[in-house]
């Protein structure tokens, strides 16, 4: 229990007064009552040093708050309790998930785009019981669906809302979390034979192995997803691939292969503005979009040119990709330390954080912090 608390305080760079302020506000905001500021003094200390369990309300608060599970949180395992005869619900369970119909899962994948776009606004932490309800109800459908039929459908629905709640963790730096759910992704896609499902949770875990400290791990996963897609890869998807495959490459110092995969990455990109592809919803890339990777790229290799794509993507970045403009502010501020314009770096650092708090990103604070160092 206090360990939990604890970790997830301090992930965010929070003081336990920090946190009693972060209470109190969203009170204040859902109208709800909470203890005087002096008993969450003593709250937050008992429950961080396991003298008092917390209740159901305040973990409720802590878990939006925090960005948390409830598992997280508390640090326990959940058991399950076994009955001798649960045949009934058994079939009851089945019959029920035999009847999702397509209507119901429109309504899913609506509400996945729905919890997307609040992400990339308003930040993952105040989502966490939202998507983890979300991704319950979708296991749950799948578990007890029969037939192939009733099944791919909400498998797909399962993979695209899973590497959703798996990005969300990993902003949140809850990488244990980000890893179950891409596990539970890869899974999913391959349920529903969806090749390109699967390439993109292969890809995108391989950031966890790159915030991990292993890039080149990260390369590998990344072109091994790449080619697990194959001809089913859409030109988009293909291009995005490639993008991520550039930017293992470039944390792992692999300069001469970062090239290459930023050129196949421009060379295999649509044209036109279109950033989404009808069989492949989670990517948003056009060539706006890629223009911002690239000079990410750039700036991760120390190359001067970086700051030219940057400010160019900065032009015509879509003003509700809030947290991918905190990124690019750090880009920019990471692009200028390597020019050694420490003014224009301390600008753009200052932005980042700004972004960064907004939407409680604690990956984004801990690049800012890692950049700030370098002052």
């Amino acid at each position: 229990m206090s360990t939990g608390l604890r970790s997830a305080r301090t992930a965010r760079g929070w003081s336990q007064e920090r946190l009693i302020r972060e209470i109190e506000l969203y009170a204040r905001r859902h109208v709800m009552d909470v203890a005087s500021t002096a008993s969450l003094r003593v709250y937050v200390s008992e429950w961080e040093n396991g003298k008092r369990a917390i209740s159901h309300r305040y973990a409720t608060v802590l878990r939006q708050v925090l960005g948390v599970t409830d598992e997280e949180l508390r640090d326990t395992a959940t058991t399950v309790p076994v009955t001798a005869d649960g045949y009934a619900d058994l079939l009851s369970r089945i019959d029920s998930a035999n009847s999702v119909s397509e209507t119901m899962v429109s309504a899913f994948e609506t509400q996945t785009e729905l919890l997307r776009t609040m992400d990339r606004q308003m930040g993952a932490s105040g989502l966490i019981d939202q998507m983890t309800g979300h991704l319950a109800a979708l296991e749950d459908a799948l578990n007890f669906a029969v037939l192939p039929t009733a099944r791919r459908p909400v498998a797909l629905a399962l993979a695209g809302a899973s590497t959703l709640a798996a990005w969300q963790a990993i902003d949140s730096g809850a990488v244990e979390r980000a890893w179950k759910h891409y596990e539970l992704a890869k899974r999913a896609a391959r349920d529903a034979d969806a090749p390109m499902y699967l390439a993109h949770a292969m890809a995108e875990q391989a950031y966890v192995l790159c915030e991990a400290g292993r890039p080149a791990l990260g390369v590998e996963l990344v072109r091994n997803a790449r080619r697990s897609a194959g001809q089913h890869a859409s030109p988009r998807l293909r291009s995005w691939l490639y993008a991520a495959e550039a930017e293992m490459c470039a944390h792992a110092g692999m300069s001469d292969d970062c090239h290459r995969a930023l050129e196949a990455a421009m060379t295999i990109i649509p044209p036109g503005a279109e950033e989404r592809d009808p069989d492949m919803r989670s990517i948003f890339l056009n060539t706006a979009h890629l223009t911002r990777w690239h000079g990410n790229v750039l700036a991760l290799l120390g190359n001067e040119k970086a700051v030219t794509n940057l400010y160019a993507a900065l032009e015509i970045m879509d003003p509700t990709f809030v947290r991918a403009r905190a990124g690019l502010h750090a880009d920019l501020a990471h692009a200028h330390l390597t020019r050694a314009e420490y003014d224009d770096a301390h600008d753009h650092l200052r932005q980042a954080r700004l972004l960064a708090s907004r939407t409680g990103s604690v990956r984004q604070r801990r690049r800012v912090d890692l950049l700030s160092a370098r002052l």
